[in-house]
This record gives structure tokens, sequence and C-alpha cells, in this order.
């Protein structure tokens, strides 16, 4: 399984010490020279070195397409929507909602950071998604609170 992830859910698991729930349930997660600079860049939150981790694969940044889609997207997302398509990726992870838009219209399988808690609870690799969301939102990573209660609310970790 090929799969890539921009700089924001490696921010958000290393935020609440799950950044291993990656390699975990994907294996090798591939990462652009773009992204792995985005998060060595350092920050509240801190990242270790991306290509320290085994389980990284490293990818050049290649030049981008002239998409006007792309536009608006800064260059570790367009990598990690470009470098995907290029290689027939089978996922990309991405949080922010353009990006995540841009690589659905291009016809990337796209899962957030919150997708991987929500499988991570699945098969058991963490006790509760909601207490894992709940920590990433007091380090200051906020997703949707309707969001995350219904992904809750489907783990049967909270009622109807």
């Amino acid at each position: 399984m090929i799969v890539f992830s921009n700089t924001t859910p490696f921010i958000a698991l290393s935020s609440i010490g799950q950044l291993e729930l990656l390699p975990a349930l994907f294996d090798k997660v591939h990462v652009a020279e773009s992204v792995a600079s985005e998060c060595a860049e350092g920050g509240r939150i801190l990242v270790p070195d991306l290509w320290t981790l085994s389980w990284v694969v490293q990818v050049a940044d290649e030049e981008t397409s002239t998409l006007p889609i792309l536009f608006e997207l800064d260059r570790g997302e367009k990598q990690t929507i470009e470098l995907p398509r290029k290689c027939n990726a089978d996922r990309v992870i991405i949080d922010e909602r353009l990006g995540r838009r841009v690589a659905e219209y291009l016809q990337l399988k796209v899962t957030g950071t919150l997708g991987v808690l929500a499988k991570a609870k699945d098969i058991g690799l963490i006790p509760s998604f909601s207490e894992a969301a709940q920590t990433m939102r007091e380090q200051g990573i906020h997703y949707n609170a309707g969001l995350v209660a219904r992904i809750a609310q489907r783990l049967g970790e909270i009622s109807p």
C-alpha cells in the first residue's frame, strides 16, 4: 500500500505521542521533501526529524502541474497531492479542508488524522478515539466538534 501524508497529521499525532500509529496502520508512509521541511521548521509541537524514522519513505519534490485548482495550496499540500497521482498511491492523509477537496476532486482516496485515530480505535491500537481527540484539542489541534462527535458515535463511544 502506498500512502502519502501531509504535514498536519504528523504534527497532530506528535502532539499526543501517537506518531507510531502511522506505521502500525500503513507500514510505510511516503513524505515529500517539502512536507519534511515544514515539519522540521519547528513550532509549539515538536515533530521528530522525519528522515530518522525507518518507516518514512523520502520522496523528492517535483515540479507541480499548473492546474488552477492547485494554486491556493501551499507547497507541501501540492506535493502531497501531485506525487501520489504520479505513482498511483492508495491513499493520502491530509487534514486541511481545501487540500482534501482538491485531492478528492482529483480522485485520490483521502483520510485525515481523525480517520487515522478512528481506524486505530477500530483495531484496538488506542483505547479511546474521543480521549485522543480531546488531548489533541488540549494541545491546540482543533477539529470540527461535530465531526469528532459523529466519529465517536460511529465507534460506539457516545450514544446517538
